[in-house]
């Protein structure tokens, strides 16, 4: 088994017992795993959130993630930002497509991020890069991920706190699924408001 498919395959009863081990250290491992996950996104995020939640509890499992999250988001967009116009230029050669996607973000470039950044599968590490190599101002990404990344946050926590009477409890699922309706809504609003 290659050390690749050990970090896609941890489970959050490992991540659990891990910062466990770590647990004189406080909240630092809390943290760092998600600010890890940002860095290197083959390590399971969902489960890194619940092992937090299970840890720490509820509530300060899901603020010790969201830092994590939101730091390691930005300080990725901060390095393609900085050393990313090369890449840019790369990408947009071989991908002749990518430029369309590019622009669009910079002109849109608060409700597509922060609409990414509420849902838990999007692949948060491709959306950091693509926002770093475009022209989006710092500032906007890092509202818009701090909000989004805070509802997707929450939800997972809730969900992720009590998973047996989420599978028995319908009702909750679809309330989840509104939920994600309503933010798309809202960062259309917030989208407006905001480039107004």
């Amino acid at each position: 088994m290659s050390w690749i498919d050990k970090l896609t395959g941890l489970t959050w009863e490992d991540i659990e017992l891990l910062l466990f081990r770590f647990e004189a250290l406080g909240p630092v491992p809390g943290v760092l795993a998600t600010f890890i996950e940002s860095i290197v996104p083959i390590l399971p995020l969902i489960a890194i959130i619940v092992a937090n939640v299970n840890a720490y509890g509820i509530w300060e499992g899901a603020l010790l993630s969201w830092i994590g999250v939101v730091a390691g988001a930005f300080c990725v967009f901060l390095f393609f930002r900085k050393f990313g116009s090369r890449f840019r230029s790369f990408v947009e050669r071989k991908y002749p497509r990518s430029q369309k996607f590019i622009v669009w973000v910079e002109q849109h470039g608060f409700t597509p991020i922060f609409v990414l950044a509420c849902f838990p599968f999007t692949p948060s590490a491709f959306v950091n890069i693509v926002a770093g190599v475009s022209k989006l101002p710092a500032k906007v990404f890092l509202i818009a991920t701090a909000l989004g990344k805070a509802i997707m946050i929450l939800m997972v926590a809730v969900a992720g706190h009590d998973l047996g009477n989420l599978l028995n409890q319908p009702w909750k699922m679809a309330a989840i699924g509104i939920l994600l309706v309503l933010i798309w809504f809202m960062g259309r609003k917030l989208e407006s408001r905001y480039t107004r």
